[in-house]
């Protein structure tokens, strides 16, 4: 019986786990990052010497802008990045919560994939760079997570009715 627990608890577990990575994996595919710039020199031929040549400098500072640019159009990309991931995450917290009483422990698998999308989430709002974003995000991840904790843990239930009749 006790192995039968574990095993509920590992599979809770996993299955929260693989529903964050299917999110970020399903965004991933259908929504890309922009494409990073390629470096086109050689390090080790460049460590070789002391000093960088004028066309290497050049080089180098034309890679520099090509990257300020690519970390610059991160900041929206993680940002639109966060808003679906938090959809996501509250779209699986709503159906672990519909579906608690029915199927308890794949109920809980799902809200912890709930739960480890909206920390994704959160992440990549910071990556954003925007405070104002990353406050408006965490202040809805808070809301969940304690309208959750309240609704699982604290709300109390109505009694059960009595099968007896007269």
């Amino acid at each position: 019986m006790e192995d039968n627990k574990i095993i509920k608890l590992v599979y809770t577990f996993f299955l929260g786990l693989l529903l964050a990575v299917f999110v970020g994996v399903g965004i991933d595919t259908f929504y890309p990052p922009p494409e990073e710039p390629k470096y086109q020199e050689d390090y080790s031929i460049q460590r070789a010497r002391q000093e960088p040549t004028k066309e290497e400098l050049k080089k180098q500072q034309e890679y520099d802008k090509k990257w300020e640019k690519h970390q610059e159009e991160l900041k929206p990309y993680n940002r639109n990045v966060s808003i679906v991931t938090l959809l996501a995450a509250f779209i699986l917290i709503a159906i672990s919560i519909i579906y608690d009483k029915k199927l308890k422990f794949l109920s809980d698998g799902v809200m912890l994939g709930g739960l480890f999308t909206l920390f994704y989430s959160i992440g990549r709002g910071f990556a954003s760079s925007s405070s104002s974003y990353v406050f408006i995000i965490v202040s809805a991840g808070l809301a969940l997570v304690l309208y959750l904790g309240y609704r699982r843990f604290v709300k109390p239930q109505p009694p059960k009715k009595s099968k007896i009749t007269k």
